[in-house]
């Protein structure tokens, strides 16, 4: 099944990252039946996830004029990244959770948090961005599209990742359909503690260069 990752999109969309027990899911282009952990595809244009099966994901991969790309499965830690707090309250941000990924079709940065309505986008001044970058080289590092620093800034917490496109909507979409009240409540902010902690299990950290940190 495929899901549209725009805000204009159906508010199902990001609802169904959050589920667990879904019924069997086939791939999005040739209706093969998929195994848990299949790939995902992004649609360029419209900001739509297929889902896929390993024979159509490495078929389109950069072909059919760069309309699909490939998401990465994996996700890095970030622990000396560098934000400081008048950084990230410059940002204006509702929430302390948020991600940015650079979108080729817009050709900027694009800043997005979740809220009960979906993800919504956030203004964000390019050099608020490019003053990031300059403190931080390996944010040079995340791939366009497809890969996005994700913020869990939530009381005490000062996590950074890169992590795949995929997962910060999984993230939204567990906020979207969790979310009660003008706080959100226990439920929302557990399942918060759940998807960081998923997370950091499936995460390596990296120097500044880029390179993976070995235990």
């Amino acid at each position: 099944m495929n899901a549209s990752v725009t805000n204009g999109g159906p508010l199902a969309v990001l609802r169904r990252f959050a589920q667990t027990g879904a019924k069997e899911e086939r791939c999005d282009l040739c209706n093969a039946r998929l195994a848990p952990g299949h790939r995902h595809l992004l649609e360029m244009e419209n900001r739509i996830i297929h889902c896929s099966c390993e024979g159509c994901a490495m078929r389109l991969q950069g072909v059919m004029g760069g309309r699909f790309k490939m998401i990465p499965r994996d996700a890095r830690a970030l622990p000396g990244l560098e934000m400081s707090d008048g950084q990230w309250e410059g940002l204006a941000l509702p929430i302390n959770l948020a991600f940015f990924f650079h979108s080729s079709p817009a050709g900027k940065m694009i800043a997005l948090h979740p809220s009960p309505a979906g993800a919504m986008e956030s203004l964000m001044p390019p050099e608020t961005w490019e003053a990031l970058v300059a403190a931080n080289p390996v944010l040079d590092d995340i791939e366009r599209d497809v890969e996005a620093l994700l913020v869990n800034r939530v009381d005490e917490c000062r996590e950074y990742f890169i992590a795949p496109i995929d997962k910060c909507y999984e993230l939204a979409g567990l906020i979207r359909t969790h979310w009660r009240g003008l706080h959100g409540g226990d439920i929302v902010w557990g399942k918060i503690d759940d998807f960081f902690a998923r997370l950091k299990l499936q995460t390596a950290p990296v120097r500044e260069n880029g390179a993976p940190v070995h235990a």
